[in-house]
């Protein structure tokens, strides 16, 4: 053993170790003090790495969370509004029926039915224009499909549900009739009249509606008694002077359109009573790049010229349109709508909810040509077969759109809005495992490092006192 004094080589080492000591000690107690085990960049580079994107990723996943509920609040007040809708359309209905019992109302009484179906038509517009979520309006088509007919003479109209081929509308695009084969009217045509005229008197039924005549009544005048009733049967009749034969068609296309005949006085036919039915138009319509999709007539008990897909888009053809010729062809141009919603924590995780314009004018009017919720006159009794068939149409039209927000509150964010609940979770877990300290294997290590802070300067200061010893050689 040497000794030496000008350096002290047991100190430098005893300092060396209570300063790493003390440096261990001191982020021991900002790990303890701040629960984190990651406190700055140089602790663990890749684990801060980590810890940041999944802390960027939970910050984005909180912002989807608040979207969809704020998503699940705008459905809700749609759907209250269409709730109210809903009311008002069966209050109409029930005015339509209370108007056909026209053997005990005046016409004063019925002037008061149509006073108040008017109203409750104004009242739809004015929930369709002023239901709002924010400054956002939400039935008056804005936030939904806007369909834009381009061929008039041979489309009424184009309704659109957000969706094409099961996806979402979510570019401008053009409508195009690509072919059709075309509906047809139930038709009928009598047996020869004999001079043009009824031989013998009788009656014969039409759709439940009798008519009677007497003997020479002429054909005419049976065809201008069964149009009269057209209203009510759905029938009309043409005399045919060329063949002396009347000419029976119903004023709608498809299955639906039913003409039910039955002469057991052989007026105008003999055999038994005969029941016969249109057939319905089928048409392939493209989307822009979405495709083609398979229209058909009739579906839902709807007229055969309106024409559906199985995502509830529909085409209301005219008569005119109602045929093979002129076609492939443009008919209309469509234009997504606003209603699109964030869900998601990552770009491209959206959902869009269409929500078509609920103003009466757009309710019920694909079901009689020129007739809406907003145009109904139960002043007349031959109105009333129509307005049922508009108000009918108009309460499914409403109860279709409550049943999609309902399936999009549902299935869509409910459900999205758990998944994000528990993505959350387990990526907070995944960033603690990280970032957070483990307190008790921490508080064992602070422990240890105080024992050796407390050893070490106890040694430092045995050490400074070796020089000592090279004293007692100097006194000697």
């Amino acid at each position: 053993m040497s000794f030496r004094i000008n350096n002290n080589f047991a100190a430098q080492t005893a300092h060396s170790n209570l300063t790493l000591n003390a440096d261990m000690l001191q982020a021991s107690m900002g790990r303890l003090s701040s629960g984190l085990r990651i406190t700055k960049a140089s602790d663990d580079p890749s684990g801060l790495i980590s810890s940041e994107n999944l802390r960027s990723q939970i910050g984005s996943l909180e912002a989807a969370m608040r979207n969809n509920q704020d998503a699940v609040n705008y459905s809700k007040t749609a759907e209250s509004a269409l709730s109210e809708v809903n009311q008002l359309l069966s209050d109409a209905r029930g005015l339509i029926i209370s108007s056909g019992n026209t053997a005990t109302l005046s016409s004063t009484q019925l002037r008061a039915n149509q006073d108040q179906l008017s109203s409750i038509a104004s009242s739809i517009t004015r929930i369709a224009q002023t239901a709002q979520f924010g400054s956002k309006r939400l039935l008056d088509g804005s936030s939904g499909i806007q369909a834009q007919v381009s061929a008039g003479n041979e489309v009424q109209g184009i309704s659109l549900a957000g969706l094409f081929k099961g996806s979402p509308i979510t570019s401008q695009g053009l409508m195009t009739l690509t072919s059709i084969v075309p509906g047809t009217q139930a038709t009928l045509t009598s047996a020869t009249l004999t001079g043009g005229v009824i031989l013998s008197p009788g009656s014969f039924s039409i759709n439940g509606s009798t008519f009677s005549f007497t003997a020479g009544a002429t054909g005419a005048q049976v065809a201008a008694s069964v149009n009269a009733a057209a209203s009510s049967t759905g029938v009309t009749a043409v005399w045919n002077t060329g063949t002396n034969q009347l000419d029976f068609n119903t004023t709608a296309y498809g299955q639906n359109a039913v003409l039910s005949f039955s002469d057991s006085s052989g007026v105008i036919s003999s055999g038994p009573p005969i029941t016969v039915t249109g057939t319905n138009p089928v048409a392939t319509i493209s989307l822009g790049a979405m495709g083609s999709a398979l229209f058909t007539g009739g579906r839902a008990g709807t007229d055969g010229l309106s024409l559906f897909d199985l995502d509830g888009n529909m085409v209301r053809l005219t008569s005119v349109g109602n045929s093979s010729a002129g076609y492939p062809k443009t008919i209309g141009q469509i234009t997504p709508g606003s209603a699109v919603f964030q869900f998601g924590g990552n770009a491209g995780q959206t959902a869009q909810l269409t929500l078509p314009n609920m103003a009466a004018a757009q309710l019920g009017n694909d079901v009689v040509s020129n007739m809406s919720m907003a145009t109904l006159d139960i002043t007349t009794p031959g109105n009333l077969t129509s307005a049922l068939l508009v108000v009918d149409r108009a309460i499914g039209q409403v109860t279709s759109t409550r049943g999609q927000i309902g399936q999009f509150t549902n299935y869509v964010l409910e459900s999205n809005n758990r998944s994000l609940q528990s993505a959350k979770e387990n990526m907070t877990a995944s960033e603690s495992t990280i970032r957070d300290v483990d307190m008790a294997s921490e508080m064992t290590a602070y422990t240890t490092y105080q024992v050796l802070q407390q050893s070490g300067m106890a040694l430092l200061a045995q050490a400074n006192q070796m020089p000592q010893t090279v004293l007692a050689l100097l006194k000697g």
